[in-house]
């Protein structure tokens, strides 16, 4: 039982820190998100929150800091950004004082988590009638600091998800795990064909198969170059030394299942 319970539920573990100004709204970000944790440690200036997300069917369980946006916290930022594989830089788009603060922060994480990738989050377009900062303008900042930006909406649930999926994808890829994605691209028929047939035999059976000189050219060349394939042709030999072996190889033939 015991065992069992310390299965993990997830494949992909993150830590995620939010920071910015006071009255920002971090707090209302997390705290309508489902708590994956049986125990979440608060302590004095953060607070401390789990949550999985589902991206491109992998799933990524987030350990969420929201830190408090005064001065005198400004140690809690050097002691959990150095572990931070994310950030998210909070403004609230209808105070305009939130959004010039980000720079302080955004130095503070540099200084002690460069090259983490970052969102920039802008808070409560639910009161867009009472903007002051422009969307535009924004966007601008993050581009110029290469970072990815949304406006969310707890109230309305809005882009918060969306925003945590994007940083997840940005971390994952940044530590080297881009080639998860690309199982998800869209395949041209041919390249579909070619995978299944290689799936099902070997490089070296290819031959036997009824099909024209330039497809078995082709499979042969996808069979070499995929990985997949590859792995599969491993798979193939092994299960080929399993097998009893017959005393006329000459008349063999070639199964496809």
């Amino acid at each position: 039982m015991k065992r069992a319970k310390m299965a993990k539920d997830y494949d992909y573990l993150l830590k995620v820190l939010l920071v910015g100004d006071s009255d920002v709204g971090k707090h209302e970000i997390i705290s309508g998100l489902e708590d994956g944790s049986s125990e979440s440690p608060f302590c004095s200036g953060s607070a401390y929150k789990t949550t999985i997300i589902l991206l491109d069917g992998k799933r990524v369980k987030l350990q969420l800091w929201e830190t408090s946006g005064q001065g005198r916290f400004s140690t809690i930022i050097r002691s959990y950004s150095r572990g931070a594989q994310g950030i998210i830089l909070v403004y609230d788009i209808t105070n305009k004082w939130s959004f010039d603060g980000i720079g302080r922060w955004l130095k503070e994480v540099e200084e002690h988590a460069p090259g983490v990738p970052k969102v920039l989050v802008g808070n409560r377009l639910h009161l867009a009638f009472k903007r002051q900062v422009a969307a535009k303008q924004a966007e601008m900042y993050a581009s110029r600091h290469k970072m990815a930006c949304f406006e969310i909406s707890p109230l309305c649930d809005f882009n918060i998800r969306e925003s945590f999926c994007e940083l997840a994808r940005m971390a994952l890829h940044r530590n080297g795990m881009e080639r998860i994605w690309r199982t998800n691209k869209v395949l041209s028929l041919q390249e579909l064909c070619c995978r299944t047939i290689v799936r099902r035999t070997s490089v070296y059976a290819i031959d036997t198969l009824p099909l024209p000189p330039t497809v078995k050219s082709h499979l042969k060349s996808y069979a070499l170059t995929s990985s997949q394939c590859i792995n599969t042709l491993n798979n193939s030999k092994n299960r080929r030394v399993k097998t009893p072996t017959q005393t006329n190889s000459t008349r063999n033939s070639c199964c496809i299942s």
